[in-house]
């Protein structure tokens, strides 16, 4: 078994409860508005209703008492590294019932390059050369390898926790599906932002298998293709018998 090395944030940490179908959740905070991102279930997946210009964080929730790597994939886009996703890079390291904000695309330990809704042509994988997989954003989690014996003590385990480098490892297929009839072309994208503060730590992480035990995505566009794809509803505005209340001046 390879050791795998992926990046650590130390954010806050929230109580919850294990499912043993879940280990990671995902949602999408909205950051101008304040507010999660409506999931809308269609045809076996998962949209959520984007706005251009707003920025907005993919947020992950830890669902275990365990530590689980979280690899995140915005556009078919590795959101630490770079590269086109594989479930085998580098990823986020949760804590048992960690709530993780992601907010953007990582440079370094200590900032980020906000994400944002934005014209396809102008979203960071389409400047990059890699368009095809714009307009879904997934997360694949892997289960931390249990040791047979170990002691630790104290505070050793946050310094353990905090120790190692960061590594690549070859990828498998993310997740197999057979690709929908498309009914409106994708109009949204994630774009390459502002600077953001975002500290992160390297920790060593060793994965319990090669393969992810969860494979997890979000697709996203602007209202009038989701609406063109039957996602949402049609949005009518009824005209008005008397818009006006008097009769204004010429």
């Amino acid at each position: 078994m390879k050791r795998l090395f992926a990046l650590l944030l130390a954010l806050s940490t929230l109580p919850g409860c294990a499912r043993a179908e879940m280990l990671v959740d995902l949602h999408v905070l909205d950051l101008e508005d304040n507010q999660f991102l409506v999931r809308h279930p269609h045809e076996g997946r998962q949209y959520i209703e984007g706005r251009p210009g707003h920025r907005y964080a993919v947020v992950l929730q830890n669902l275990t008492p365990r530590r689980v790597l979280a690899v995140l994939s915005v556009d078919g886009v590795n959101a630490i590294t770079g590269q086109t996703a594989g479930t085998g890079q580098s990823g986020y390291v949760l804590e048992p019932w960690q709530r993780l904000e992601v907010r953007g695309w990582r440079k370094d330990l200590s900032s980020v390059a906000a994400f944002h809704f934005t014209a396809l042509g102008d979203s960071y994988a389409a400047r990059t050369g890699r368009p095809q997989n714009v307009g879904v954003i997934g997360v694949a989690a892997f289960r931390e390898r249990e040791l047979e014996e170990i002691t630790v003590y104290g505070t050793r385990a946050e310094a353990q926790a905090k120790a190692g480098a960061s590594a690549d490892a070859a990828a498998p297929a993310m997740e197999s599906r057979a690709p929908a009839a498309p009914v409106a072309r994708q109009q949204l994208g994630t774009g390459h932002g502002e600077r953001l503060r975002s500290d992160a730590r390297r920790t060593r992480f060793e994965r319990e298998s090669d393969r992810p035990d969860q494979v997890m995505s979000l697709w996203y566009d602007a209202t009038e293709a989701l609406v063109a794809r039957g996602v949402l509803p049609p949005r009518w505005d009824a005209p008005e018998a008397f818009p006006v209340g008097f009769t204004p001046d010429p």
